[in-house]
């Protein structure tokens, strides 16, 4: 078996150690004697996307958005939006997540059109969300750090990827953390999120290697340090909540 993943703009788009989701989801193929190969593709240039079996975006800021959105032009969007539509996956983080809704509006309200591959927006505000979260994916506590002045508000035709736990998560308000539609998983979770997740990492290799392949299960190996890296996160997180809380 190989997975390839197409890393899109890995030139502008990698705050807070994003480009580390990709070498995550390799080395943990590649434990398990999956063959995998990573294509970065920066600014200016283009490869078919049928080529490909997953896609990471990772996150910017929002000038640099604007940039790739003249990049993407007519003909790449299209072909995002198609790879999507089949089914492919992508794991998209913060500015890239807020890249596949339909629009961003800044607080000054000047709104700039985005691929509109989910049902989202996003509304700039005034006041940052910033800071260690977690958020509940499937039963199972993720842990990342979030940094993020804009609000994302979910349409009916797309689901959250989890609920808060501590943090803002979306958009503060309602509790929602990221996107999931088809096999597109949107975050606002830097960190990198997947190496100290491993169980939602896994979750989106066996979605790539199930398309590709059918009725795939991974099979297990050691997360010792990976676990460690985790539940000392959220312990942490646990015990600011508490501090919180007795302070009100």
């Amino acid at each position: 078996m190989e997975i390839k993943i197409c890393h899109l703009y890995p030139d502008v788009l990698n705050l807070y150690g994003d480009r580390g989701n990709v070498l995550c989801m390799k080395k943990r193929l590649l434990w398990r004697g999956i063959d995998c190969s990573v294509t970065g593709l920066p600014i200016g240039e283009s490869l078919p996307l049928s080529e490909f079996d997953l896609f990471f975006i990772g996150g910017g800021q929002d000038f640099e958005q604007e940039i790739l959105l003249r990049d993407m032009g007519n003909h790449k969007a299209a072909e995002v939006k198609a790879a999507a539509e089949d089914g492919k996956p992508f794991l998209c983080v913060c500015g890239g997540y807020q890249l596949m809704g339909h629009y961003y509006e800044t607080a000054k309200g000047v709104r700039c059109d985005y691929l509109g591959v989910m049902d989202l927006y996003t509304v700039g505000a005034e006041k940052r969300m910033i800071g260690n979260f977690a958020f509940d994916f499937e039963g199972t506590p993720v842990v990342g750090f979030e940094n993020h002045s804009g609000q994302t508000f979910l349409g009916e035709d797309t689901a959250p990827l989890g609920r808060v736990i501590s943090g803002s998560g979306n958009n503060g308000t309602d509790g929602t953390e990221g996107a999931r539609w088809k096999n597109v998983f949107g975050t606002y979770s830097h960190g990198p999120i997947l190496p100290k997740n491993p169980v939602f990492c896994d979750r989106v290799l066996e979605t790539a290697l199930c398309r590709k392949y059918g009725d795939v299960t991974l099979d297990p190996i050691s997360d010792m340090s990976e676990n460690e890296a985790h539940d000392t996160m959220l312990k942490r997180i646990s015990e600011k909540r508490r501090q919180s809380n007795e302070e009100l």
